[in-house]
């Protein structure tokens, strides 16, 4: 059963935290985690966390080699972020999405990010995929960490910004974090 309202305080170093490939018996912590960063991230209500629960044991029940989760573990094993890597098929030029991106506000700031992008990355590389792109909120203040991590904005037909960013090529990425 999920529970909201992880309050641990950071003051490690983003050596001091593991990613590895998630697993079926990481559904609840992940779905927990899920509702949790998405509300720290977007505000509001989100999807329950019977829905993650839901969403995430559909998603390795049916598992294949399309999609990839990997997770970041505290020293003490609680799980912290997560990213989710799928390939993507419609905008030309881009061949893996981004599809979740995630960490506990807490966590911020102690590289972590860098390294679920350089994993992910590594990961989309070794399946063949040597690009990708994310779809995001274009109001959300983590857009200055893509545009850091050298993503290129994504621009509508008509010269809007939606809050899509691409990486044309990850090999860097993958090389750097």
């Amino acid at each position: 059963m999920c529970m909201i309202g992880m309050t641990e305080q950071a003051t490690m170093s983003a050596r001091d935290f593991q990613l590895r490939a998630a697993t079926a018996a990481d559904v609840p912590a992940l779905a927990q985690l899920h509702v949790v960063t998405f509300v720290e991230t977007h505000g509001g209500h989100g999807p329950t966390c019977v829905v993650r629960e839901r969403q995430w044991g559909e998603a390795f029940s049916q598992r294949s080699d399309d999609w990839f989760c990997v997770v970041i573990g505290s020293p003490d094993g609680k799980l912290i972020g997560f990213a989710k890597g799928v390939p993507h098929h419609d905008i030309p030029g881009y061949a893996g999405e981004l599809n979740k991106i995630y960490i506990l506000c807490q966590y911020h700031r102690l590289g972590l990010g860098r390294r679920l992008l350089g994993d992910v990355s590594r990961r989309f590389l070794a399946n063949g995929i040597s690009s990708m792109l994310l779809f995001g909120d274009a109001r959300n203040p983590s857009n200055g960490f893509y545009e850091r991590m050298g993503a290129e904005r994504l621009f509508a037909p008509n010269g809007d910004f939606h809050g899509g960013y691409g990486w044309r090529d990850i090999h860097p990425l993958a090389a750097h974090y």
